[in-house]
């Protein structure tokens, strides 16, 4: 295989993505989206003989594709044959969701060509999409066996390691390999390990190690951009993006984190620009929509985030930050059986999450779905949103919150008891017999009282509780 046809081939590894999510805002119950938190970014642009990736913080992975109804080939892939081009088919199925195709096609394509290192890296983004994760991890292993070092391999396997709790076990194997020969792949791989188990001066070290060894290594670069947006040097770490983007001005995760340091820098509209050019760049980045999603929802776009963060869920159905930002935007649309399914989406991806609990409260609170009981959907309100206490959650707002929900309850509650007091009433009445007339009632003088004075029982009443 020419080096053309290679690049063409380990190019297209499927995406990888995630961003981070906090505790919806409420401004006298106007929905905002929560604030993204800081996400990892790994390079999207190959050099020969290296696969892309893509970007994934730990708990969120994966890939897919924001227009599945464009079914065919792209352009190039049509004229790619053998491998190349069931390589390129087997990918974009898996990027429109179709998982166990997508598999099947790679399991095929590797049964004829078994050293197709990319083929391997995609077929264990599969089995993780599926949450297979043992499988997963052979496959990326497999992938390192055939190329020690494929970027996009050593990427899924550190997320994967820190999604199952093995970064500790995986930093000490890098470690080691590293003792035997050094490699820059390797020791960016330690630096993002280090990175997510939030080893942050280990990482910068790694880091740079890396750079020192190859000084324009796009990864290492992004690896430290993060360590400093996570410490809050937003202009250092524009600083060291931006030279990346000099590196290559058409990498989408790149753009993505230069988003997210001009959040921290409060430049939202150059935020929006970045994150729109890295979805312009790979409409399938989960993570870039699922930010530009959470802005358009802050700004009460409602319509607008819907759409990019359920092209963000059908890229990476198990990105749970991106489900409690749809719910959001389904919550701030009014539609409150979307956004519970949303949410309870998100309990089923991490059951041990605290901000669902926040926003599950707040979905109660405001809206008033039809067929639910006044009282009870109250009720479930002010329960939520102790849960979210109970686990944790320390948002100052929660406090105002449940005081809302107990006023509505309070009200509630003495709207029903004064309806049951006049029901009672009136059952009174209608059961008490009827006064029997006089033998010989006396006609009223014309010029005598009234026999009622108006207005002493046909008052209207002024109680408007």
């Amino acid at each position: 295989m020419n080096a053309g046809r290679k690049f063409a081939l380990t190019g297209l590894v499927l995406w990888l993505s995630a961003c981070a999510s906090g505790p919806e805002t409420r401004k006298d119950s106007k929905l905002t989206g929560p604030e993204a938190g800081p996400a990892t970014a790994v390079s999207t642009s190959p050099k020969a003989g290296e696969a892309k990736s893509g970007d994934a913080k730990s708990g969120d992975a994966k890939a897919g594709d924001a227009s599945p109804q464009a079914k065919e080939l792209a352009p190039a892939a049509k004229s790619l044959a053998g491998p190349e081009r069931d390589f390129t088919r087997a990918v974009e199925v898996a990027r429109r969701g179709e998982l166990t195709i997508a598999e099947t096609a790679l399991k095929a394509l590797l049964e004829k060509s078994p050293k197709l290192g990319p083929a391997w890296t995609n077929l264990g983004i599969v089995q993780e999409r599926q949450g297979r994760f043992p499988d997963a991890e052979r496959s990326y292993r497999q992938a390192l066996a055939l190329d020690p070092d494929q970027e996009a391999a050593w990427d899924c396997l550190v997320r994967l390691a820190a999604r199952t709790g093995r970064a500790a076990s995986l930093e000490a194997e890098l470690r080691e390999a590293l003792t035997k020969q050094d490699s820059v792949a390797r020791r960016t791989a330690l630096a993002l390990n280090l990175l997510l188990q939030k080893k942050h001066p280990a990482a910068v070290a790694e880091a740079r190690r890396a750079l020192q060894v190859s000084e324009q290594h796009v990864p290492a670069m992004q690896v430290l951009a993060q360590v400093y947006a996570r410490e809050g040097k937003y202009e250092l770490a524009a600083m060291v993006l931006g030279n990346a983007l000099a590196i290559d001005a058409q990498d989408a995760a790149t753009l993505n984190a230069l988003g997210l340091v001009h959040l921290g820098l409060k430049e939202r509209p150059l935020a929006l620009e970045r994150f729109r050019q890295a979805i312009a760049l790979r409409p399938d980045f989960a993570e870039a929509r699922n930010n530009l999603g959470t802005l358009l929802n802050e700004g009460e776009d409602y319509a607008g985030a819907r759409g990019e963060l359920e092209a963000a869920v059908k890229a990476a159905p198990d990105f749970a930050a991106a489900h409690l930002n749809l719910g959001n935007a389904y919550r701030g649309e009014g539609d409150f059986p979307r956004a519970l399914a949303e949410y309870e989406r998100v309990l089923q991806l991490q059951p041990d999450a605290k901000d669902v609990y926040f926003n599950l409260g707040l979905l109660h609170l405001d809206l008033e779905p039809a067929g639910m009981d006044a009282l009870e959907r109250l009720q479930k309100a002010a329960a939520f949103l102790e849960q979210y206490k109970s686990k944790g959650g320390t948002d100052e707002r929660t406090a105002q919150y449940l005081k809302d929900a107990q006023k509505g309850i309070d009200r509630e509650t003495r709207r029903r008891e004064r309806e049951r007091k006049e029901g009672l009433k009136k059952a009174a009445g209608a059961a008490a017999p009827a006064k029997a007339p006089e033998a010989n009632p006396t006609p009223a003088s014309p010029s005598g009282p009234p026999a009622t004075r108006p207005g002493a029982s046909g008052k209207v009443s002024q109680d408007v509780r």
